[in-house]
């Protein structure tokens, strides 16, 4: 197994991204809730530990705190905002709450050198750092000292370099501290010495030892949808176990357009993986006849789904596991680092219900990963970079890409002028430079003028946003012509529709579907 570090997480938004810059080092990571993280740290045994930011005042009662085992290990350390107070405040420095608020830009003057700024920053020298906090350390504790502050942070970077503890005010996780990248590296790789050698090629062959060792003789089922993480899930089961697996593609009839034959070919005439197929489209449209609430619409997707895959399953009673795709953010999301509930926004559908109800155990070869590093290692597996690459589809499918109810002619409209839409996005060479790009079926008709005659059809919204990690996005700043020419493609060959119009709204306030 590679080095690793341990992020203990008090509840930020962005921790996340502490663990995508420690994994862009090269160096594997894990992120507990703070109340975990004396079990962790004596599971991962890691070569250093970084403390998230938090929502939370150090100041006031049962506020959470990083556990006494974290500084009796003796590790290398680095506390990031809410971590550095938390650091202070139990090894004898003092932080006030209230009255030097720092939100936004800022600038870091730095004091000193430390290992945290080697090779970097030098004394003298003023950096762009992103502040977020209220509170602020205003004495240090015995063996720290100051190596950076900003106007209302005096001690926005400290170290104890004889215990090789660092902290810092600010965030260097987000882009907005233009070289945070650079000193996470400092730190996982100068400072705890870390190898940087975690890669995909190092993760496959460690993931395929476990499947071997976890599976043993027995035999594995696994939920193909034809996306990415499915199908990466997939290929290194197969790698693993061979012809004990089997894959189970159920066709609900709202995939895009002629994504069942490819998913069909690609695994059992390219890979020669076994492949059951079940055509399940007219029941998935019977169950949705007249249904328009987006979310009863997402219920009824996800437990026809069960109830197919279930029936499949059967058919195929020898499996002893179940695998499903579920990513690191899946895992992470799943425990609240301050156990308070959060808000749904919109349901996901998965088939988290199935291990229960089959009585199967669960393999899940990709739930260490980010979606980037999952796309990684299917180019690692060798998968056509078409399916690697291609843009996130919610499970659902076409059916919450058309606001109201559901039919097989809304559907053909649909799934043909999604598919001109991301053809001339293909064309134009824009594809890879967008996060995700898609038609929207809209549940209104417009007049229009087609020859001498009157219409009265569809009108459709297409969609395009960047993002790094669809929690924010931007729409896609296409050019005029370019929106010009696919609404006239889409208008001359899909009859039905007659009105074409582009969705600028960025997430927040919008979401990047429409459902």
């Amino acid at each position: 197994m590679s080095d690793s570090v341990l992020i203990v997480d008090f509840g930020s938004q962005v921790t996340q991204l502490i663990a995508r810059r420690v994994r862009e080092a090269g160096v594997y990571c894990e992120i507990a809730p703070f109340h975990k993280a004396a079990a962790a740290l004596a599971r991962t045994r890691p070569r250093g530990i970084i403390l998230s930011g938090g929502p939370a005042s150090v100041t006031d009662s049962g506020a959470p705190l990083p556990p006494d085992e974290l500084y009796a290990a003796g590790l290398p350390m680095l506390g990031i905002c809410y971590g550095q107070q938390a650091m202070c405040r139990q090894l004898g420095g003092q932080v006030e709450g209230g009255g030097h608020r720092e939100f936004g830009r800022a600038f870091l003057a730095v004091r000193e050198t430390c290992g945290l700024f080697d090779g970097l920053w030098r004394p003298g020298e003023r950096h762009q750092v992103w502040m977020s906090h209220g509170d602020r350390v205003t004495r240090l504790p015995p063996g720290f000292r100051a190596v950076g502050d900003s106007d209302n942070a005096p001690f926005a970077a400290i170290a104890d370099e004889a215990r090789r503890w660092y902290a810092v005010q600010f965030h260097p996780e987000v882009a907005h501290t233009p070289d945070g990248a650079r000193l996470l590296r400092n730190f996982v790789l100068g400072v705890a010495g870390c190898a940087g050698d975690w890669n995909m090629a190092a993760f496959r062959l460690a993931e395929v030892a476990r499947i071997r060792a976890l599976v043993g003789r027995g035999r594995v089922i696994c939920g193909l949808s034809g996306g990415v993480d499915s199908s990466v899930a997939a290929l290194l089961l197969h790698e693993a176990i061979g012809e004990r697996l089997l894959c189970v593609f159920v066709d609900t009839g709202l995939m895009r357009e002629g994504e069942a034959a490819e998913v069909i070919a690609l695994f059992r005439r390219h890979y020669n993986i076994a492949l059951a197929h079940r055509d399940a489209s007219a029941l998935f449209l019977q169950r949705l006849a007249g249904v328009s609430d987006p979310e009863a619409k997402r219920k009824i997707i996800g437990a026809a789904f069960i109830e197919v895959f279930e029936a499949e399953a059967k058919a195929h009673d020898q499996a002893d596991f179940l695998a499903q795709g579920t990513l690191y953010p899946d895992v992470i999301e799943s425990v609240s680092a301050l156990g308070g509930p959060s808000v749904t926004i919109k349901s996901h559908h998965n088939v988290g219900g199935l291990p229960e109800r089959m009585n199967l155990k669960l393999v899940e070869p990709l739930r260490e990963l980010f979606k980037d590093e999952v796309r990684a290692l299917g180019r690692e597996l060798g998968l056509p970079e078409r399916l690697v690459g291609r843009h996130p589809f919610p499970g659902p499918g076409l059916a919450i890409r058309m606001p109201g109810t559901v039919t097989a002619e809304k559907l053909r409209l649909l799934r043909r002028a999604d598919a001109i839409y991301l053809e001339e996005i293909r064309k134009a060479g824009l594809y890879d430079a967008i996060w995700q790009a898609f038609a929207v079926l809209l549940p209104v008709r417009t007049v229009g003028v087609m020859g001498d005659d009157r219409t009265y059809d569809h009108a459709l919204a297409l969609r395009a946003v960047t993002s790094t990690d669809g929690m924010t996005a931007e729409s896609f700043a296409f050019p005029h012509d370019f929106l010009t020419a696919t609404a006239t493609r889409i208008v001359n060959e899909v009859p039905g529709i007659n009105r074409v119009v582009y969705d600028v709204t960025s997430k927040p306030p919008g979401t990047i579907e429409w459902e």
